[in-house]
Formats: structure tokens, C-alpha cells, sequence
């Protein structure tokens, strides 16, 4: 009797795993002069060129840079994977990934200090990322009034940097224990709603930094929707991604 009831679960488990379809992002490489950017991206179910998709651009942190093209996908699994984000959030999301040796952020490390110059010029990896959101955001399947933004660590400064030269392109950005300089709150304060989220007990990327960011889009004229994780370190992602609010906030922002 033991056995049967083994043997009719063993059915049911290959039945479940036949009929289950793993969600992967096809792999893409964009180009421009001598520079190259490895990226990833997943496209919605029955993906039609003729229809319209929200966009959406997601920048990893700096442990998930390389050439693999496969470890920016490090933290999203459980986001972006699952087949119940897969049906309810219908779009097209980028997962492009910084070599080791650039990343998505002009920040400048001393020691333990970190530091955004006003004015430096986008790193190749960002430059890259600018252009191809610019590609891809002409296409015709693309929504031009749901573009969505979110990073997280090196990721989230990018993404702040991102906005600078970008601040009328996306219709919302979710920035994760990121950090930027807050004078470039100006030119996306008004234009582009922003949740900062961070750990309070974050040890890798002060707090601080993003509080300065809400103090600046808010000076700035803006309204960030600001979360701080009690008790949690640089991981603030893991919450974040887990809480069903991020992708049903960020989705419900448009444009128009």
C-alpha cells in the first residue's frame, strides 16, 4: 500500500513537472563602436510585436558583474520567474550586466567613504544601458508611457544616475540601498515617482545616503515613497522583492 502511494505521488510530481514551463530570458548583446554589453531579456507569454509592453530595466549590484551574462539574474528569480509575476505583470524586462571591470556608477571609493561627483560623465557600462533603453524604447511593441527603473547597491546608484540623464523616460523607479548625489534630484524630482527603500542597518551602503536622496526629490518638489527595513542590513533587496506591493506599485505608474 506504502509503495503504491509512493509510486502515485512520483506520477503526480512528473506530471506537475512536465506540465510546468521554466521561465528563462533570451540572451542579447548590444553594441556600440568597440564597446559591448551582455544582457538578458523576458519577454511576456505569446509575445506579440504587434501589441504594446511596459518596459522595464533592472541594474544589479557590484558582486553580480561578469561576462556569464547569467549572474545579474542572481536575486530576481523569485520576482521576475515565478509564473504568478510572469501572468499578472505581462512585460518586456532587461537584466543587462557590467563587466568586472566598470560598473553602473561614477561613486568614488575611499575606504569606507563613498563619494558622487556632480557632474563626471556616465561609466561605459551606464553609457551602454542609455543606449539601449534608447533602442529598445523606439520599438513599436514599447509602451513609451510605462518604462519602469529598478536597481539595487551599485544597481541603485546607477539607477539614481540613470535618472539624471534620463528624467523624462521612466514612469516610475523602485531604488534599493542605493545612494547618488542629491543635487541631481532636480532633474527627475517632478517627472518621475521614486520608492527608495534601505536597510537600516545596512554596514556596506550608509542609510544615510538615500535618506539624503528623499530629502532632496522632496525639496525638489517630489513625493518618494520611502521604506526603512528595522533591523536589516544590505540585503533590504530580499524584502523588497519579496513584498507584493513592489511590483504592483511600480506597475501602476504610467506617463499618460
Amino acid at each position: 500500500m506504502a509503495k503504491n502511494y509512493l509510486f502515485f505521488l512520483l506520477f503526480l510530481l512528473l506530471i506537475f513537472s512536465c506540465n510546468r514551463k521554466e521561465i528563462v530570458p533570451n540572451y542579447g548583446e548590444f553594441s556600440l563602436g568597440d564597446m559591448t554589453l551582455n544582457y538578458r531579456i523576458l519577454y511576456p507569454k505569446n509575445f506579440d510585436s504587434s501589441k504594446i509592453y511596459p518596459l522595464k530595466l533592472f541594474l544589479h549590484g557590484i558582486g553580480e558583474r561578469g561576462d556569464n551574462n547569467e549572474s545579474q539574474l542572481t536575486y530576481v528569480d523569485e520576482v521576475f520567474f515565478n509564473s504568478k509575476s510572469y501572468e499578472n505583470y505581462p512585460s518586456i524586462v532587461v537584466f543587462p550586466q557590467a563587466p568586472i571591470t566598470d560598473n553602473w556608477s561614477s561613486v568614488i571609493w575611499d575606504g569606507n567613504k563613498l563619494s558622487f561627483p556632480e557632474d563626471d560623465p556616465p561609466t561605459n557600462s551606464l553609457k551602454l544601458v542609455i543606449k539601449l533603453m534608447d533602442s529598445l524604447t523606439n520599438e513599436n511593441y514599447a509602451d513609451k508611457n510605462r518604462i519602469y527603473l529598478s536597481g539595487l547597491s551599485n544597481g541603485g546608484m546607477g539607477s539614481f544616475e540613470l535618472l539624471k540623464h534620463r528624467p523624462n523616460m521612466f514612469a516610475s523607479a523602485v531604488i534599493i540601498c542605493g545612494g547618488g548625489n542629491p543635487v541631481w534630484a532636480k532633474e527627475f524630482a517632478k517627472s518621475t515617482p521614486v520608492w527608495i527603500a534601505h536597510g537600516s542597518n545596512d554596514q556596506v551602503v550608509n542609510p544615510n545616503f538615500s535618506l539624503k536622496m528623499v530629502e532632496a526629490i522632496i525639496n525638489e518638489g517630489g513625493s518618494p515613497k520611502v521604506t526603512f527595513f528595522e533591523n536589516v542590513y544590505h540585503n533590504s533587496w530580499d524584502y523588497v522583492f519579496s513584498d507584493a506591493e513592489y511590483l504592483k506599485w511600480m506597475y501602476s505608474r504610467s506617463k499618460n
